[in-house]
Formats: structure tokens, sequence, C-alpha cells
């Protein structure tokens, strides 16, 4: 069983949620010159209709192509002539457009961001032209194996939901979509219901308010938009398994995967961070100690739990020769059901702690990394359940641990992608 504990850290920002619905995470870090400002869109790749598959990065592009009062450039001129910087990002979950600048030049930059965000014109000329820089994109991943293998492996685990689908989309559909469509599904997605904004730096929460309220005050009128089908992505028995031949690959990649607790169990899915980091996280860790370091079965092995607003992800993932992969999947899988079997010990599992609750105090320093971590969660979750992360890390036995594996990282039940040379063929 998780013990509970009390969060030693109070969570040291403050939410507040505005009267038109746009929720702000605040934290006034006064000894900072800096400020960054991070808008966080319940927009992703997941609320995609299959027919418009990548629509929802293709307008993470098109967002920084102007709106009717702000010509493209003039957004990165006014940031740039700041010193300040700006970026993007969409996933499954989420888009999230931010920026960094001096605390001083946040009410003069933050104006240039709300239209962006809120007002995206998505001209039909611009609109031709950046769809050739993200087929091209496209393109460039589909010459990138692991990038093959990962998505092979995600429409493996998720076949019918849209976890299953690439954030990029594919030609096709990308070839199909118009600026319309694009408009729609900004004005649908895009309100203040489903957006979080947060802003850390040295600006006093007051001041923020107030610019806050007024940037962000004249959303659009939202509109009809095609909705993406609600298909549970559902545990299954037995193995799924696939096996991809590529040109230009030298090494063998073996990837086994499990789905895993979402955002309402939290609890269980910092146990998930736990596993993985005994597993595969350092040299002393059991998967990389006896498949790299002793057996040398492998180049390399790593880990991951990806916590998703549904089904989350837990993968496992070697590097190795063509010859060596159903030994390796085999170990794995006798690995796995020894930690189910067995409490991890003391010390083992104080080590992984140690090793997590570090990693998450050393990406609280700065109004970027506080920024993401807050977006995310607030996105996701809730903006505050992200600084229970270590108490919840803490609470883990080596029984809970030995719980969630037996539950989660079943050796009978889970997907595994294997790629291989083009002109490996098998003894």
């Amino acid at each position: 069983m998780v013990t509970t504990l009390k969060p030693k850290t109070a969570f040291p920002a403050t939410v507040h949620q505005l009267e038109n619905g746009l929720t702000v995470v605040h934290q006034h870090m006064p000894a900072t010159p800096v400020v960054v400002a991070d808008v966080w869109v319940r927009a992703g790749a997941g609320v995609e209709p299959p027919q418009w598959s990548g629509i929802a990065h293709f307008l993470e592009h098109m967002v920084f192509k102007g709106t009717e009062h702000l010509l493209p450039g003039m957004f990165d001129y006014a940031i740039e002539t700041q010193g300040g910087s700006s970026n993007a990002a969409t996933s499954h979950d989420y888009a999230h457009f931010y920026m960094t600048v001096s605390a001083e030049a946040l009410a003069d930059t933050l104006p240039y961001l709300a239209e962006l965000v809120l007002h995206a014109g998505i001209p039909a000329d611009e609109f031709v032209r950046e769809r050739h820089v993200v087929l091209e994109e496209l393109r460039q991943a589909l010459d990138d194996p692991d990038w093959l293998g990962f998505q092979a492996m995600s429409a493996q685990v998720y076949e019918e939901h849209p976890y299953g689908r690439s954030v990029l989309g594919t030609e096709d559909l990308l070839l199909q979509l118009s600026p319309e469509d694009m408009r729609r599904f900004h004005q649908a997605h895009y309100q203040p219901e489903n957006m979080t904004l947060v802003i850390a730096g040295g600006i006093p929460l007051d001041t923020t308010l107030e610019l806050v309220r007024h940037c962000f005050r004249a959303f659009p009128s939202p509109t009809p938009c095609p909705m993406t089908a609600a298909m549970p992505a559902t545990p299954w028995r037995g193995v799924r398994r696939q096996t991809l031949h590529l040109p230009r690959l030298e090494q063998a990649r073996l990837l086994m995967a499990w789905t895993g607790p979402g955002v309402n169990a939290l609890d269980e899915g910092c146990g998930m961070d736990l596993l993985s980091s005994l597993l595969a996280e350092g040299r002393s860790s059991r998967l990389v100690r006896e498949l790299r370091e002793e057996r040398q079965w492998v180049m390399d092995i790593g880990s991951g739990f990806s916590l998703q607003r549904d089904a989350s992800l837990f993968t496992l993932q070697a590097w190795l020769e063509p010859d060596r992969v159903g030994d390796v999947e085999a170990l794995i899988c006798d690995r796995l059901a020894q930690i189910g079997q067995v409490p991890v010990p003391t010390a083992e599992l104080s080590r992984a702690k140690r090793l997590l609750c570090n990693d998450f105090a050393f990406s609280t320093e700065t109004p970027g990394q506080l920024a993401g971590l807050y977006g995310y969660y607030g996105t996701v979750a809730q903006p505050a359940d992200s600084y229970t992360y270590p108490t919840r890390v803490q609470a883990h036995t080596g029984s809970s641990i030995a719980h969630l594996a037996r539950r989660w990282l079943s050796p009978e039940d889970y997907a595994v992608t294997v790629l291989m040379p083009e002109d490996w063929a098998a003894a």
C-alpha cells in the first residue's frame, strides 16, 4: 500500500480563474529579471477528428503567421527587439505557445502573444506556404527510424484511440485541409475554458492579473467543429507483436510498451516513474546493469513513463544486435515477473526516490521550467498537483511498487515492436 504523506512544500504559485473562464497561474520570482508567459490550450492532436489529423500541429505553425491586425513577422520583431524569444509545441493533450522577455517588457509584448493565439488569421497564401514546411517536417520524421518505431508502437498500443495517430498527421490528409477547416478548429477549441495561462518571473500578481484581463478579454465566438470519436484506450490480453525492416538501420531496436494509470491515479503514476527508474535509469539500475554492463547484450537500454490525460504509456527500449532481440525480450519479461513478486529492497528504492526527487528539484529552478510544469499539469490535471510529485514518490514502498508491476507491467500482456535492418533474416 502507498503511505499517505503530507506535502512538505506548499504550492508556491497562485491559481485564478477569470470571469471569462481563463485559468491564470502566477508565480512571483522577485530575484529574476525575466518573465515567461506560456499559453496552454487543450487542443492537441487528441481532439482532432480523424479526417483532420495533423491540424493541431499545423495550426501551431499558422498561429505565428499573423492576424487581421498583426502582419506576419510583426510578433517576432516585437519580441526579438526586446531581447526576448518565443516558441511553441503540440502534443496529443495540448498545444502551447510561450515567450521569454524581461519583466519590464511584458506589458508591451503580452498583447502580441494574446492577439496571435486568440485571433489567428490563417491567411490562405501563408497557409499554402506553411503547409510545405509542415510536410517537409513530416518527411524528415519518416526518415527517422526511432520516430517510425514509436509511431508504429503507438498505433499498436492505442489502436483507434487518438493517441495512436501521429501528431504530424499524414501527407494525404494535410493536403486535403483548407484554411476554413483550420479556422473552424481554432475557433472551436481556442476558448477560455480550454486555456491555462502561466506567468512566472519578476512581476507581481496584481500587475499580472490586470494585464491579463486586458490582453485576454476578447475571444472569438466559438464555431461548430467536427469532433473526434470518444474511443477508450482499452487493455488487451496477450502479446501484440510487429516487426519492421528498415533501410539504413545498423542496430536493431526493441520497443516494449504497456498502458498505465492516467491523471485520475497520480499516486500510481508516480509509482510508475519509480519503476522506470528502478529498471533502466543509471548504470546501477536493474536492466542497465545486467543487460549492458554485465551481459553486454545491448548497446543501451532506457525506459520512460508518459503521464497522459487518458491512458498513459510505459515503455522500454533497447538498442542491440539483431540476433539478441529474442534473448533480451525474454530476460526483460523474466525480470518484470520478479519485480512483481519480490518487494524492492529499501536501499534500492531509496536510490530511485532520490533520483526522481532531485530531478524534480532541478526542474523547478527557472521561470521557463516552472511555466512548463504548471502548464502541463494545468492542462492534464490541476496545477497544484505538480508540487505533490515528491510527496507521492516518497510515499511508495517496496510492496506498493511490486503491486504496480503486477498490475501494469505484465510479462504476458504487452506490445512489442522490433525494428530490424532491411537485409536481416533470422537464421
